[in-house]
């Protein structure tokens, strides 16, 4: 069986050796989507991450049986195709609610403890010529009751309000899809959410009903002081729009994720006067070692599921 793995960069410095014994296994670092038709020719499998995986693509490849996507989104194949070529598609979940969920609390923290600047007074020795033992020039706050709103209560949502409940802080959430109502914390609505909270973190996934979910509007509406955390997917949060409020607003943001990745050269958030109130990190929450390492396994499941069905 041969097996093509489209973009390894993805996973990092991973152990890939467990493919070993499932087939002959191609790897490239990235791939082009003027590299993939010529990449995917004879192959029976591909892992792709990121990599879009067309119906011409299918259409050209009538060995291809199996698409393995190394993440849960499922948007960078065309599914309707491969379900008429018959070709089937298995994506992963559930590798990364530990990950994504600590990854939470540790660009939080950042935040209300701004760690940056103690950090930077102490690099430039600042700390040796002070007069006291101590320097509390920024503030730092405890999350003991406060009250913090999930926007998406899944798998990463239910998560992340256990972890916030062990910090005393007063749980709330909002339903993205209005379907989630079977939690044991309160559902609340957007409007009340986004004005109530202390800390808001967005665990949702990118579709209709989340596109530009936090607007201007809504920004408007975050109390003084508020922490707003983008650990879903970019494009729920309208970023010109964010880095407005935070040039304007009390408020403070952290995200993993944007709009275009990777980041562009210009975006806003990169000329940020008010850049203490903003943490960004390069869409690395979801990959722990651990994380990264359960992903593998799982696909290397999907392929002896897929084996083992025919």
């Amino acid at each position: 069986m041969n097996i093509v793995l489209l973009d390894a960069l993805t996973l990092g410095d991973s152990d890939l050796s467990v493919f070993d014994g499932l087939g002959k296994l191609t790897v490239y670092q990235t791939t082009s989507s003027e590299e993939t038709s010529e990449r995917l020719a004879g192959q029976q499998v591909i892992i792709t991450n990121k990599v879009v995986i067309t119906a011409e693509h299918m259409a050209n490849n009538p060995e291809l049986k199996l698409i393995c996507i190394s993440a849960t989104g499922t948007n960078n194949v065309d599914l309707v195709a491969a379900e008429k070529a018959g070709i089937e598609v298995k994506n992963v979940s559930g590798y990364s609610t530990e990950s994504v969920s600590q990854s939470t609390f540790s660009l939080l923290f950042q935040l209300i403890h701004q760690s940056r600047y103690y950090d930077q007074y102490i690099a430039e020795k600042q700390w040796c010529d002070s007069p006291i033992f101590t320097h509390i020039e920024r503030p730092f706050y405890e999350l003991k009751g406060k009250r913090w709103g999930i926007i998406a209560m899944g798998t990463i949502g239910q998560r992340v309000a256990e972890l916030a409940g062990a910090f005393g802080c007063d749980v709330c959430y909002y339903s993205t899809s209005g379907k989630n109502t079977q939690q044991s914390i309160p559902q609340v609505s957007l409007e009340v959410l986004l004005s109530e909270c202390d800390v808001i973190s967005i665990h949702a996934p990118f579709n209709a009903q989340t596109e530009n979910l936090i607007g201007a509007e809504q920004l408007k509406q975050l109390k003084a002081g508020a922490v707003i955390m983008n650990l879903g997917r970019g494009g729920i949060i309208d970023e010109a729009a964010m880095a407005e409020a935070l040039e304007t607003q009390d408020i403070y943001h952290a995200t993993d994720v944007l709009a275009v990745e990777p980041m562009l050269a210009n975006h806003p958030y990169l000329s940020l006067k008010a850049s203490h109130r903003l943490v960004v990190t390069p869409h690395t929450a979801w990959a722990s070692v651990e994380a990264r390492e359960c992903l593998i396994g799982k696909i290397v499941d999907n392929i002896n599921s897929f084996v083992d069905s025919q």
